[in-house]
């Protein structure tokens, strides 16, 4: 391995950027270096506190309450999850209306929100009809693998 060029600085940032949005890891290619940082997820009660400052504290009270509850949404049988690691959007475009919004009828196939990775943008679609009784995610918030997006009932 004496021909391993490493590029402390791009890891460093590409750590920071995975520290700011949540995610858990983030690649970076060109011609043919390809550099990926990675990390371990938060445990569900850093993902459910309030502020990074709430999650890092030995125990916070707010957590333990909201670990079921994240749990439970989970686990509801219309709970929509993501299918990837990436960034949600409920519009098309920042000038268009959301795709739906909580209360509304939706139809199997219809598209809930788009979610960004690695510059594609993915429709989820709905995978049941019924009512959307709500939307667990805001545009431009990031999204981990497994996580609730929605609950359709």
């Amino acid at each position: 391995m004496s021909g391993l060029l490493v590029d402390a600085d791009a890891i460093r940032a590409l750590a920071e950027i995975l520290a700011e949005t949540g995610l858990t890891e983030i690649e970076i290619a060109e011609k043919d270096n390809r550099i990926r940082v990675a990390r371990m997820p938060a445990p569900v009660q850093a993902v459910a506190a309030a502020a990074p400052a709430v999650a890092q504290a030995p125990a916070p009270v707010a957590a333990p309450a909201a670990a079921p509850a994240a749990a439970d949404l989970s686990r509801h049988p219309g709970a929509v999850s993501s299918p990837m690691v990436g960034v949600a959007y409920l519009t098309p475009d920042p000038s268009s209306p959301p795709f739906v919004t909580e209360g509304q009828t939706v139809s199997a196939g219809q598209t809930l929100l788009l979610i960004e990775a690695m510059k594609t943008f993915n429709q989820i679609k709905a995978p049941k009809s019924g009512t959307l009784k709500a939307l667990l995610v805001a545009s431009g918030d990031p999204v981990e693998f497994g996580q609730p997006l929605a609950i359709i009932e």
